[in-house]
């Protein structure tokens, strides 16, 4: 939003002291501290501040912690130009004692220093370690197969086992093998037809 033409000769007025033009409702110019009206100086501020409160003395290296504080990002821009200074000199003073310092020994075959033979063939695969599961929270190790929740043994070979240690109670005992029981009926599974 624009002033108005009219009244922008109304709300500006000039410093009775410094000469500036300020704002008209300026109880005090911004540029000189004293009154825009009367020219007049009130009392000094700063004077009176620098009495009740008498400004803390701080030494040379408190100036310069304060200084780095408020210039983090041209600190911080030093200290990355001044680590990379740092190790180019490092870099080349350990290149020009390297050229200079030259070891006067005959060089060392390499194979001399390692030993090829009792290396192994890397396109050999690696044996799969012996691996221990812990099953269902149990600690015993899981041997064969892993059986899952819900899982029923199949009819059949449930009576294939209770008739083979029938058979083998049997011959402990000195008796002849009693006949197989013939296997009850099942109903038809669904989805079979």
């Amino acid at each position: 939003m624009t002033a108005d033409p009219r009244n922008a000769a109304t709300d500006r007025i000039v410093c009775a002291a410094c000469r500036r033009e300020i704002d008209a409702v300026a109880r005090i110019c911004p540029y000189c501290g004293a009154d825009p009206r009367t020219g007049a100086k009130p009392v000094d501020t700063q004077a009176m501040l620098n009495e009740v409160f008498h400004p803390r003395e701080t030494s040379a290296s408190e100036t310069v912690v304060e200084f780095a504080r408020h210039r983090q990002g041209i600190v911080v821009a030093l200290g990355v130009v001044l680590v990379i200074l740092l190790l180019a000199g490092l870099h080349e003073y350990v290149t020009r004692r390297n050229a200079r310092d030259v070891s006067a020994a005959a060089a060392i075959p390499l194979t001399e220093v390692t030993d090829l033979t009792d290396q192994q063939d890397e396109n050999k695969p690696l044996p799969m370690p012996d691996l221990k599961y812990a099953f269902d929270g149990h600690p015993q190790t899981m041997r064969t197969f892993v059986t899952e929740p819900g899982a029923v043994t199949p009819p059949e070979v449930l009576a294939a086992q209770q008739a083979a240690a029938q058979q083998a109670a049997a011959q402990k005992a000195g008796q002849p093998p009693a006949a197989p029981k013939p296997l009850p009926a099942q109903p038809p599974r669904p989805g079979t037809h």
